[in-house]
């Protein structure tokens, strides 16, 4: 949707030639096509070949080998083909950032069909588990979305996940990612369990481990004020859990209800191959499910992970991981989720609310359509990545599980489009709502170049890329990071500067008096000093992410929790520094971090650190 005029910006053409400027797609596909002369050239040397072939093979009948010569050559030029238009559709994935998303979205859609036009047809049937979600679609929508074999501009959201996700998982997959807690007994699962099913657990926990790490959470009804919203269809409310926001918007903004960090973790366990699923207690009397946990399936047992605690469920004895099957015959496990002696903290899921549970698979309707199917028989090398599911054979998969009764797609994907586009709708009619709206994360999303570089530093920051490339010109995270970390005297001096705003291509537009464009201004000011408090603290998590954990811990104490930078990254800064210091070897300075009062996650906060006691007293 269209920014409101108090976040829309002019800039200044040399400004943006200094600063950086976003190439059209046109320009892009232009350096990849190869001029016509050259097609020409190649058609007339396959002439001239055959032309050769006819002469050197006398008054002989070689229409056999003249066919044979042809088809060749039609193959390798319709590899070709294919090659290249396949390479664009990733070409303008990898930039998607820096694209404008209609355009972008058309031409994704174009390539992939250029590409598919040779290509076996896939032949996924809708599953059967669409009827969990069928209501939430008009029968158009269910046409294009499920049943097409044709690819859709819509795909291109579908597809810009997996490849955003595919890219977060293969860096966060490595052994510096380990979860430190769970190293010991994994090694010993390894006797009993074996190498595949203990390695898909490693996997797990590294990836859960960095959502938890970096997805800082917030409560599932927000307690900070909203103007009126809009009324939602399917029972939904505004700011709802769940679904008021994507799992894109979840993982770009850094921020998320528990929920929102379960849609995370299992994008990422899908693009690492891992069947899991959001597990949820069946309500005896109404049907509906409460999701709790996260599954993880390897070998035959399901292992849980809570994301509203931000911890793996411990297992018996409070060691290792608990899988439901262990949850279901032990009262105990799911007990000591609780906090002893603070009622406050008293786990809402019993033993027996365990018995009977339903596994809700993170899918969107595209992920099971024919043409995904299609696109996955296409995608090799480094354009490997998981766009296509087969629902029903994992849903075979949890539905043996002793204890899952029920499985289901989840509706909470579908329902955060809704949410989305009523949210939307109602900002047009309603100036106030669109300024709150819009506002929290403009900094990362509006059009002024300094939320560009935000947005693409956090881009660059996810697919893996934390330094320049020199030779390319690529700028990596951190560097775009420090860009925004202007000095507090350059952003208070931008109101009254006018080379200074010109330098971040900031102009005033025709017919805008200056009462106007001061107000504008002084919102960019806001923006900026956001925008660099969350650089700080998105720089210091990447310090982590690259195992500098000195430096990262250095970044929090001196700059994020700064009296004079105050933001509402300060209490998720508080936790990772706990799980710097942890480790660090400072366990007795983890363990105070852990139990302070009045943190968004102490409840899960206190269960790490009495995990962590008792494997330091274990020691």
């Amino acid at each position: 949707m269209a920014l409101p005029k108090l976040f829309r910006f002019s800039f200044d053409a040399s400004a943006r030639c200094r600063r950086g400027t976003q190439t059209t797609i046109a320009d892009r596909r232009s350096r990849i096509t190869f001029p016509t002369s050259c097609n020409r050239g190649v058609s007339r040397c396959s002439g001239l070949v055959l032309l050769a072939v006819l002469v050197c093979s006398g008054c002989q009948d070689d229409t056999d080998l003249v066919r044979d010569i042809q088809n060749r050559r039609q193959a390798n030029q319709q590899s070709q083909s294919e090659r290249d238009h396949l390479g664009e559709a990733f070409r303008l994935l990898r930039q998607y950032i820096d694209l404008e998303p209609k355009k972008a979205d058309r031409q994704i859609a174009f390539h992939l069909n250029r590409w598919s036009e040779s290509i076996t047809p896939g032949k996924a049937a809708p599953p059967e588990l669409l009827k969990s979600i069928r209501d939430l679609m008009t029968s158009e929508q269910f046409a294009d979305r499920v049943s097409s074999a044709k690819f859709q501009p819509s795909d291109a959201e579908h597809l810009r996940d997996c490849y955003l996700f595919h890219q977060l998982f293969n860096w966060v997959d490595v052994p510096i990612h380990d979860e430190h807690l769970l190293t010991d007994w994994l090694k010993d699962q390894e006797k009993t369990l074996g190498a595949e099913p203990v390695e898909t657990l490693r996997s797990a926990s590294r990836l859960f481990d960095w959502t938890v790490r970096n997805i800082a959470l917030e409560p599932n009804v927000p307690s900070t004020p909203a103007p009126p919203g809009p009324t939602f269809p399917f029972e939904m409310v505004f700011q709802g859990p769940g679904y008021r926001q994507s799992n894109y918007q979840t993982v770009m903004r850094g921020i998320g209800d528990g929920l929102q960090r379960a849609g995370v973790f299992t994008q990422l366990c899908r693009q690492a191959g891992i069947p899991a699923a959001v597990i949820g207690t069946i309500d005896s009397t109404t049907g509906n499910v409460a999701p709790f946990c996260v599954g993880v399936l390897a070998g035959d047992e399901i292992y849980l992970f809570e994301p509203t605690l931000g911890i793996f469920v411990p297992g018996p004895d409070q060691v290792g991981i608990a899988t439901l099957s262990q949850a279901r015959r032990d009262a105990v496990i799911l007990r000591r989720l609780g906090i002893a002696g603070l009622d406050k903290f008293t786990y809402p899921v019993t033993k027996e609310d365990a018995q009977q549970c339903a596994a809700l698979l993170n899918l969107k309707p595209e992920a099971v359509s024919p043409r995904m199917q299609q696109l996955q028989s296409g995608l090799t090398g480094d354009r490997r990545m998981n766009v296509y599911v087969d629902a029903d054979a994992l849903a075979a998969k949890f539905d043996a599980v002793t204890g899952i009764s029920n499985v289901q797609i989840w509706r909470v994907p579908l329902l955060a489009e809704i949410y989305r586009e009523r949210c939307d709708d109602h900002a047009q009619r309603d100036p106030l709502f669109m300024f709150w709206y819009l506002a929290r994360w403009a900094m990362l999303d509006a059009d002024f170049e300094m939320a560009k570089k935000l947005a693409r530093g956090r881009w660059q920051h996810l697919t893996g890329q934390f330094s320049d490339i020199e030779e390319e010109g690529i700028e990596g995270a951190r560097t775009l990071y420090l860009e925004q970390r202007a000095p507090e005297f350059e952003i208070e001096d931008l109101r009254i500067d006018v080379e200074l705003q010109k330098s971040y291509g900031i102009r005033r537009e025709l017919g805008i008096d200056a009462e106007t464009y001061d107000k504008q201004v002084s919102q960019i000011q806001d923006l900026m000093r956001m925008g660099k408090r969350t650089a700080t603290y998105w720089l210091s998590l990447l310090q982590a992410d690259d195992d500098r954990l000195d430096t990262a811990e250095g970044w929090i104490q001196k700059r994020v929790l700064d009296e004079e930078q105050q933001s509402f990254w300060v209490p998720p800064a508080r936790y990772n520094l706990a799980r710097l210091a942890e480790a660090l070897g400072d366990t007795e300075r983890a363990i105070e971090l852990y139990k302070r009062e009045g943190e968004p996650q102490e409840h899960g906060n206190r269960i790490r650190a009495r995990l962590l006691a008792k494997q330091t007293d274990d020691e």
